[in-house]
């Protein structure tokens, strides 16, 4: 039996950078805009990765400061090279038990990270606590179970055409609540009220095979992280059937979508 968490490998902030932050940065600008959070406050951002949403909170919200919250030390180190910005504080720590004093912030957000959190209601609730009142909680997570990482859904189906096993792995089994009613769900869970959901869209554009290809030789994340574990001959069958099966372009561009869910709700 294939052990899931053996792929989830995101300690190395370069190569996740090159498989998922390039379209994870073109989700949070839009993000942010539909959150509309006043001006000059205190943000958190729980489960920073390499900076991603830190960077366009700092670009586009004029905040007083963000505190940016992440495990992987690696992730931070690329997150400060990102975002070399005095207001952006980047500490270790777990989003089920914040490293921030209660009632300290105005915002909270969290972007692609809550299928990864154990135990999802309890960060809710945590991101509860160190929230003053009125504050805004948000946060979005890929539409796995619908597919919505096109690029990702096309490798995975190229896997599982050639490795059954590799059926185990795929997001939309492993991360089934990334729906608008689980997620809502979920939020009521955590207490969250004045719930809002919405839908964000986004085009992922390779340039040519290569493009889309080499992210997925590097090992940081699930799909990958297979990929890099997989015998010499048995990864170049999967290279040569993605080459051969995905949809180019006269240019040899290869076109895919992305599409996240987002949810914001207010503290009482």
């Amino acid at each position: 039996m294939i052990d899931k968490a053996q792929h989830d490998a995101w300690q190395a902030g370069d190569s996740y950078d090159q498989y998922m932050g390039r379209w994870s940065r073109q989700i949070a600008s839009p993000f942010l805009e539909w959150l509309d959070a006043p001006r000059a406050k205190a943000w958190l951002d729980v489960g920073c990765g390499t900076g991603a949403l830190t960077g366009a909170i700092i670009a586009g919200c004029a905040p007083a400061s963000v505190v940016s919250v992440d495990p992987s030390q690696g992730f931070l180190d690329k997150a400060r090279i990102n975002v070399p910005d005095g207001r952006a504080d980047f500490r270790i720590g777990d989003a089920q038990i914040l490293p921030v004093d209660t009632a300290s912030v105005d915002v909270v957000v969290s972007g692609l990270v809550l299928n990864f959190v154990p135990d999802r209601v309890k960060a809710l609730t945590e991101m509860q606590r160190v929230a003053r009142p009125g504050a805004r909680i948000g946060f979005y997570v890929w539409d796995y179970p619908g597919g919505g990482v096109e690029f990702m859904r096309a490798f995975w189906n190229a896997a599982t055409r050639l490795d059954t096993n590799a059926l185990t792995l795929t997001e939309d089994r492993r991360f089934p609540f990334c729906t608008p009613e689980a997620l809502r769900d979920m939020a009521r869970d955590a207490g969250l009220a004045s719930i809002a959901i919405t839908k964000i869209e986004r085009p992922s554009v390779f340039k040519d095979f290569d493009d889309y290809w080499h992210p997925f030789t590097l090992g940081a994340g699930p799909a990958p992280g297979y990929s890099k574990s997989l015998p010499v001959d048995a990864r170049e069958r999967l290279r040569a059937e993605l080459a051969e099966t995905l949809p180019r372009k006269p240019d040899g561009s290869i076109h895919f979508m992305t599409r996240a869910w987002a949810m914001q709700a207010e503290v009482g």
